[in-house]
């Protein structure tokens, strides 16, 4: 199979897939190295298409679904997962984390949770790695990025943060 050819069916996966795909699965799927598939990844964002990586591997970017609002958010590292639930049980999406780091500057990491299921697989990749979370490097002080619906959907997940004394403001 040619490059062009593998570039499509990546493409075609990707807006198939309800899950991100891993690159491994899709270097199995096509016969090729996982770092054949890290340069293909890399060409077809270049052509424009809106790929990201997470943990769980890449999907599109499908931006322009909801709306989106930075929320300022403070608390504890074991209570990662109740914060993230409360988002995706009220219909928001997690899209990232963004810490101020006083040596780097902004750091940013993909969470991409929009389901309880998606909480806890990252939650248990986070525990299961024995790292600390973004937020530890600034106190637990930090930002998501929360995509929804609507406004009125932002509106009532911001309030249950506050109401769990999770927003940081």
């Amino acid at each position: 199979m040619e490059r062009n050819e593998r570039l499509e069916g990546i493409a075609g996966l990707l807006e198939a897939a309800e899950e991100p795909l891993s690159g491994t699965e899709l270097a199995e799927r096509f016969k090729v190295s996982r770092q054949a598939i890290v340069q293909d990844i890399a060409k077809l964002r270049d052509s424009g298409c809106p790929i990201r990586a997470t943990a769980a591997g890449y999907a599109l970017d499908r931006q322009g679904c909801g709306v989106r609002r930075l929320l300022a958010v403070r608390h504890r590292p074991e209570d990662v997962r109740e914060e993230l639930l409360t988002v995706v049980e009220l219909g928001g999406r997690v899209i990232d984390v963004i810490v101020d780091h006083p040596v780097y500057g902004e750091l940013k990491g993909n969470i991409d949770a929009g389901t309880p299921e998606e909480v806890h697989r990252f939650v248990n990749l986070l525990e299961s790695t024995g790292r600390g979370t973004l937020s530890s490097l600034s106190g637990g002080f930090h930002l998501h990025t929360i995509e929804a619906k609507d406004t009125e959907t932002l509106d009532r997940i911001e309030s249950a943060l506050g109401e769990k004394g999770f927003l940081g403001r």
